[in-house]
C-alpha cells in the first residue's frame, strides 16, 4: 500500500487554491443564498488538505513539483 507522500499529486499553489475555493463554497451554506449546494466545498477542502486529487490520479496528472524518484 502506498503512503500519502507517494500518492501526493498537488503542488502548494494548487492546494492553497483548492482550500480557498472550498471555504468560499462552504460559506454559501451560512451566508448569501444559504443553500446546501455549498457543501460541495468540502471536496476541494479535503483534496487540498491531503494533497491528493483522485481526478489527477485517474488522468495521470500532477502539479506537485517534488521529484519523487530522488527519494530512492
Amino acid at each position: 500500500m502506498k503512503s500519502l507522500e507517494e500518492l501526493r499529486n498537488e503542488g502548494t499553489a494548487d492546494r492553497v487554491f483548492r482550500v480557498t475555493v472550498g471555504l468560499i463554497l462552504l460559506s454559501l451554506v451560512f451566508v448569501g443564498p444559504q443553500t446546501l449546494w455549498g457543501l460541495i466545498g468540502i471536496v476541494p477542502i479535503l483534496t487540498g488538505a491531503t494533497g491528493v486529487c483522485p481526478a489527477y490520479s485517474l488522468f495521470g496528472m500532477s502539479t506537485c513539483s517534488t521529484d519523487k524518484t530522488a527519494k530512492g
